[in-house]
């Protein structure tokens, strides 16, 4: 008997050169006053001038909470959360890369909800719609805009809590191309890459359906075959364009059919040694597919394809690897180390990989992957990834 699928995205996504123009008339809409919450590294750069001016432009009011500058913490759930009651906003903008997009996600949620973000850890707890949210990458990279998830870390606890309610979608997603032009090159490699690992994963989940397939093969075909060129030249809008229109099919296309083993493995790497996500998933990538390969060659197969690889005449299992082979390259061609030489304390490592191992089942990722991995498995990924 068939099965029905679910497919979830915000209700408005604008794409392409000037889509950031576009916030003043939504929040108009959505509401009366904004909260923008973002990163001061951006406002120094001057990347907030077109978003302040078309809310200006619209007459809706507003404050700024722009501390989130490195991952998203409990901290800045509980100061954003002041500053949105503090102003009398209604709507969020968030204008940033995944920190303060999920951050404005979690101030949205509880301005509506009670208690504390770690009350909501865990799928489906957000009992009312949040305030509406409107986001605004700058980087290519988590799909956040697009997704009914948020991570946020627990500093008392180092747990990466994962948040995921249909509450979470955002009302609005701005994706525009001009957005991202400022981004250093470090940060374009890893979140580019983040959001390949999100296309792959999403390809290859059990959870898999024909809508994600769609959106999954055509980002790995966007960001493979762009990411060495936003990289290597900053300014190409061409390439930033495409990679960013790559980041936003791959986080439709997770948001429906979710992550697998990289993200359950690269969790406890962020919260225990403080990796970004996306250096985390491109270093585990390789390791994971290479192991991941057996469970279903086909899709692996046509993932080589989708990356330009020459599939002709092989046999899926040879095809298959050729996955892992270019993805080898691409990270290469990007500077990513391996876990070791991100600096890693090896003696910490061996200290909680057995733990890191635990974490990652217990994030629930790991069970959407085509072969599933025992934890003394897990352990020997991350081993082998150090």
């Amino acid at each position: 008997m068939s099965q029905t699928r679910q497919f979830r995205a915000p209700p408005v996504i604008s794409t392409g050169p000037g889509a950031a123009k576009e916030a003043g008339a939504h929040a108009r809409r959505l509401g009366k006053k904004a909260l923008i919450v973002t990163d001061s590294n951006l406002e120094k750069i001057g990347l907030l001038a077109d978003v302040k001016a078309s809310l200006d432009a619209a007459g809706v009011g507003y404050a700024v909470y722009d501390r989130v500058v490195m991952e998203p913490v409990v901290e800045y759930v509980d100061d954003g959360l002041r500053a949105f009651r503090e102003a009398g906003a209604d709507v969020v903008v968030a204008v940033g890369g995944g920190s303060p997009i999920d951050t404005g996600k979690a101030i949205a949620s509880l301005s509506r909800n009670p208690g504390e973000i770690s009350d909501y850890m865990g799928a489906n707890r957000i009992a009312k719609p949040s305030a509406p949210l409107i986001a605004i990458p700058t980087t290519a990279g988590t799909g956040s805009e697009v997704t009914p998830f948020t991570i946020i870390t627990n500093t008392a606890t180092d747990v990466k809590m994962l948040i995921s309610s249909p509450h979470l979608l955002p009302a609005v997603a701005l994706v525009d191309p001009l957005m991202t032009l400022k981004m250093p090159r470090g940060i374009t490699a890893a979140t580019g890459l983040d959001a390949l690992t999100h296309a792959i994963e999403a390809y290859v989940s059990v959870k898999a359906q024909p809508l994600t397939d769609t959106f999954a093969l055509q980002a790995v075909r966007l960001i493979s075959g762009n990411l060495r060129r936003a990289w290597s030249h900053p300014d190409d809008l061409e390439a930033r364009s495409s990679v960013l229109m790559g980041a936003l099919q791959a986080g439709l296309a997770f948001a429906n059919s979710s992550v697998a083993l990289v993200h359950g493995m690269a969790r406890p790497i962020g919260a225990y040694f403080h990796v970004a996500h996306g250096v985390s998933n491109a270093v585990l990538l390789p390791t994971v597919i290479e192991f991941s390969v057996p469970g279903d060659p086909r899709r692996y197969a046509d993932i080589a394809e989708a990356m330009g690889e020459e599939t002709g005449g092989l046999s899926t299992a040879d095809a298959a690897q050729r996955t892992v082979d270019a993805v080898k390259r691409l990270n290469a061609d990007l500077q990513i180390p391996s876990l070791r030489g991100l600096g890693i304390d090896v003696a910490k490592f061996e200290a909680v990989v057995s733990k890191m191992a635990v974490d990652a089942i217990a994030s629930g990722s790991p069970g959407n992957n085509p072969r599933k991995a025992t934890p003394e498995e897990i352990v020997a990924l991350y081993r082998k990834a150090l």
